[in-house]
């Protein structure tokens, strides 16, 4: 059965480590005939959550930007794959400004599968382990939501030092046998 899938690539450099791996997940799961979608938070304007709860209760956020797009697809995806560098130990900010601001729908986001996607210059998969632990606490706050599996790349500093690691391949496997 076809699944929905969404990509959502939080590096900044959109020729970046985990980018590279998101296209081999992407890669994947088209040749396994899955429906793909992948949004670029870099080239999105996702504003800070203010805290202000304006949005308890309608479900909307009173900020106008591109959050609620991509509210909408996060919602209707079957797999979420969340994507990151790994800066100074945990995730890049634009993928924690977007976790932040699911709050106005996130108990709609349901039932969903995960991945996830780092990457980091440290060569050592435990440096990434705080990481992997945001994005679980993230997860943890949603209904149903269950973890499929994790893809580490380790020692990619320089834009393309993923390319030749085993990380390409696991990425486009995982993205196959969804």
């Amino acid at each position: 059965m076809s699944k929905k899938v969404l990509i959502l690539s939080s590096s900044p450099r959109k020729r970046g480590n985990s980018n590279a791996l998101c296209d081999q997940f992407a890669k994947g799961a088209v040749e396994a005939s899955h429906r793909v979608d992948k949004v670029l938070l870099g080239e999105k304007i996702i504003n800070y959550c203010r805290g202000c709860y304006a949005c308890m209760g309608s479900g909307r956020c009173a900020q106008k930007d591109d959050m609620a797009q991509i509210l909408d697809e996060m919602i209707a995806a079957d797999v979420i794959v969340m994507a990151t560098p790994v800066y100074f130990y945990t995730m890049c900010a634009q993928l924690k400004t977007l976790i932040d601001r699911t709050v106005a729908r996130y108990t709609e986001i349901t039932n969903k599968d995960f991945y996830f996607i780092v990457t980091a210059a440290d060569g050592r998969k435990a440096s990434l382990e705080r990481t992997i632990e945001g994005l679980r606490g993230f997860t943890s706050c949603l209904r149903g939501a269950k973890e499929k599996g994790i893809v580490y790349g380790t020692g990619a500093c320089e834009i393309g030092d993923i390319l030749a690691s085993r990380a390409m391949k696991q990425a486009y496997e995982m993205g196959k046998a969804l």
